[in-house]
């Protein structure tokens, strides 16, 4: 694998103006100017950032604050980041109700990313639900680092993308990516079934890959325990509780296979299967 390469993060977080909140099914995507040029803070795929809102960012009698809200980053370029969100509780709700001109408090990017591989495997993107965020990104740098320049709506992938989703809605969300084989929980859409059974069958027919994924924890395990079955390279993205994004708080703690802990949001949220024994019930994205 190369080295990981970290963002210049700013110490700060900063105050950035919402572009725009574009519908996608049952997610939304927030758009978000960022800085471009010498100084900009360029993500590496995989990383994350903190959010909240500048205003009403609270709730109860008192508006007590809410946590910043940690999610990957799904898109960079152009001046702008992009997000995609779920409206699963009152934070993201507020996220949710953002409109074009209002402000936005962000952290980062943070954590760890995805990195290539250097054995000529190629690669094999496995999402589940809102987590198939960082797997956009990730297509899009494999995808020039591939040197065919292309645009953001060239159907002809470079890489095998398997997408799973509950249901027809929220499988709207395969547009973020290009080319995608998609399942469904209920057979609304793509093929009736689980994403994992769609990394089966292509691993079966060729497994000289290495798998990168993001998705609930269950998913993210099964894609660990099939990897691992296979001797297969897997990177996963994981996704836990965190108040700070910095590895002060340790509310982010996984078990570390041969004992002791990794935190989320530094030794992550990429983190390589065979580090771990398995996915923990509360290490993966939002079903």
């Amino acid at each position: 694998m190369t080295d990981r390469r970290s963002a210049n993060t700013p110490f700060g977080r900063r105050l950035l103006k919402v572009i725009g909140m574009d519908e996608l099914g049952a997610y939304r995507v927030l758009r978000v100017a960022e800085p471009d040029g010498p100084g900009a803070c360029v993500p590496r795929p995989g990383q994350f950032t903190m959010l909240a809102t500048a205003e009403r960012w609270g709730g109860g009698d008192d508006e007590r604050p809410y946590l910043a809200r940690a999610f990957s980053i799904a898109r960079w370029r152009d001046g702008e980041a992009h997000y995609l969100l779920e409206d699963v509780g009152p934070g993201t709700k507020r996220l949710c109700a953002l409109r074009a001109g209002e402000e936005l408090w962000v952290l980062g990017p943070l954590g760890q990313g995805f990195t290539t591989s250097r054995d000529g495997r190629r690669a094999l993107l496995v999402g589940g639900g809102v987590g198939i965020a960082p797997l956009a990104i990730w297509q899009d740098e494999l995808e020039r680092d591939a040197g065919l320049g292309r645009g953001p709506t060239d159907p002809t992938p470079v890489v095998t993308v398997l997408l799973g989703f509950r249901d027809g809605p929220r499988a709207e969300g395969a547009a973020l990516l290009r080319g995608a084989c998609v399942a469904t929980d209920d057979g609304s859409a793509g093929r009736r079934g689980l994403v994992t059974d769609l990394l089966t069958e292509e691993l079966e027919r060729d497994a000289h890959a290495t798998v990168y994924a993001c998705g609930p924890a269950p998913m993210l395990e099964s894609v660990r325990a099939i990897c691992a079955a296979k001797r297969v390279p897997a990177q996963l993205a994981l996704e836990a509780g965190m108040a700070c994004g910095f590895g002060a708080c340790y509310g982010c703690v996984v078990p570390k296979r041969g004992g002791g802990y990794l935190r989320v949001c530094v030794d992550g949220p990429v983190i390589d299967a065979a580090e771990l024994d398995q996915v923990e019930s509360h290490a993966g994205a939002p079903a």
